[in-house]
């Protein structure tokens, strides 16, 4: 009974000890991480390679964990990230997700002839809302020549959004915004052919098909969270490869075809001419 008893005295005087000695510490990582970070085992290698990102608002940004301290007002892309190369799974939490507007999708993401879409575009008349589609905080509001009046959100989840063409931006940079809230009327500024809502997913820089993510016809994500890995960014490359060349005088389908090592029948089927079209001056031809 006695040796108990002191066995009990002696395991409660260590185990005050070792919490006296190593909570401070524990205490410390955890206020020096801006966002809570946790690995999980993967099933399949044992391997930890799926990182989760949760909300902080103790953050000076959103997504601090990811971004840092970039924080531009004027370029959507701004860092020198390269999401082709990165290694295991970035799960990114879709809850409280609201679509911007709900209607007819008029492009999709991908190549659109020589060039690349680097997000959904939805029909909308002039003045119809569009909404934010998660928490976050407004990096850009601004106009451009391509984009119009266009804001950027970077969001808690890691991931930014994009809402362009916009007749009249609603929120300002800095703003802190909620999902569903206004951030402009539809419009159609910019290189816009019509009213619409050209939207866009972006994670470190890098566009994300949204369709992947999101089931546009109800508005909807598909899951609750997305695993974001290297592959959804394959078509990078592809784009890296595309190569323009500009119309100069003199210039002809067949001499450009000379110089770039390029095919005629090629440069007329990516570029939707005619072997008997009249090239002009400055034109773009792509030849790769």
């Amino acid at each position: 009974m006695i040796k108990h008893t002191l066995r009990k005295y002696l395991s409660t005087i260590l185990s005050l000890l070792i919490c006296t000695s190593f909570s401070p510490l524990v205490q410390d990582s955890v206020d020096l991480q801006p966002y809570n970070l946790r690995l999980e085992d993967d099933e399949l290698d044992g391997t930890d390679s799926t990182l989760y990102v949760t909300h902080d608002s103790g953050a000076p940004y959103p997504a601090y964990a990811i971004y840092g301290d970039s924080w531009s007002h004027t370029d959507v892309n701004p860092y020198n990230a390269s999401p082709a190369n990165m290694s295991g799974a970035v799960a990114i939490n879709l809850t409280g997700y609201t679509h911007p507007i709900l209607n007819v999708i008029t492009s999709r993401f991908g190549f659109r002839r020589w060039k690349f879409h680097y997000g959904i575009d939805l029909r909308l008349s002039v003045g119809d809302s569009v909404r934010c589609a998660f928490d976050g905080r407004v990096r850009i509001a601004r106009r451009g020549k391509a984009y119009g009046n266009y804001v950027v959100v970077r969001h808690y989840n890691g991931l930014e959004t994009t809402y362009a063409h916009l007749s009249k931006m609603l929120v300002q940079v800095n703003d802190e915004v909620r999902s569903g809230e206004l951030v402009g009327w539809g419009g159609s500024t910019g290189r816009s052919t019509g009213p619409h809502l050209h939207y866009e997913m972006r994670y470190l820089g890098q566009a994300i098909d949204p369709m992947l993510l999101v089931d546009f016809a109800t508005g909807k994500p598909y899951k609750d969270a997305f695993l974001l890995t290297a592959s959804h960014f394959d078509y990078v490359r592809e784009v890296e490869k595309i190569r323009y060349w500009t119309v100069r005088s003199g210039d002809s389908l067949w001499s450009i075809s000379r110089r770039t090592g390029t095919s005629i029948d090629y440069l007329c089927a990516a570029n939707h001419i005619s072997r008997k079209g009249t090239l002009r001056l400055g034109q773009r031809i792509r030849y790769r």
